[in-house]
């Protein structure tokens, strides 16, 4: 994926509208409600009692405003690819929202403290992951993903299935991340950006919210 000099400024107005309290451009707004994946909301989130489970926690925008990672993955494969991984090891995928931020740390802690294994899986809009365990402070992690261009497919299959492995109490070999010197000062600033519309829809004093999805 390119970052072109018009996506960027699609997305500075984009964010600059949201933050003005106005509203999309008709052909935007259309575009991302299609995109949108169809979730359902059960409740709010109560911590699970199933020891062979993984919570994977989501922000706000993620599958419904935002529909893609940085690199154009669409957030529907990113779920797939998280799930598949974790189903694959033997475990069970449970999909939260963390409403209350948008900060990934913390909404992986929230994963974890919400798992029945005491693990969780972070995944921001733009593909930022962290896997978590419970009882690590929220700035910890057992694997942290920070470069999201270099998140892919694979990386996210793997990321479901080291999550996996870490709630049936095993020691996995963490997950190869690829280093790419270039890019940060590539991508920094849109990811700046998207992490901005990101924080938009942040509810600080809301539950976090246990949802299916149709994948």
């Amino acid at each position: 994926m390119n970052v072109s000099e018009e996506m960027v400024k699609q997305v500075i107005t984009e964010v600059l509208r949201q933050m003005q309290g106005g509203k999309m451009p008709s052909a935007t707004q259309a575009k991302e409600q299609a995109s949108a994946l169809q979730f359902r909301e059960i409740g709010d989130a109560r911590a699970g009692t199933n020891v062979n489970e993984v919570v994977i926690g989501i922000p706000p925008a993620f599958g419904t405003v935002m529909t893609k990672t940085i690199i154009g993955i669409p957030l529907q494969d990113v779920l797939r690819e998280v799930m598949a991984g974790i189903e694959e090891e033997g475990a069970k995928p449970r999909l939260v929202r963390v409403n209350k931020t948008a900060d990934v740390a913390f909404i992986a802690h929230e994963a974890a403290l919400l798992s029945g294994s005491g693990i969780g899986i972070g995944i921001l809009s733009r593909g930022t992951s962290v896997i978590h365990q419970k009882d690590m402070a929220p700035l910890a992690n057992l694997e942290l993903f920070s470069q999201s261009p270099l998140v892919d497919r694979e990386t996210f299959r793997a990321i479901g299935k080291n999550a996996a492995r870490y709630a049936k109490g095993q020691n996995p070999q963490p997950v190869p991340v690829r280093n790419d010197p270039m890019a940060r000062p590539k991508y920094q600033g849109l990811a700046a950006l998207l992490q901005n519309k990101e924080v938009l829809y942040v509810k600080p004093d809301m539950l976090s919210t246990e949802l299916t999805v149709q994948l």
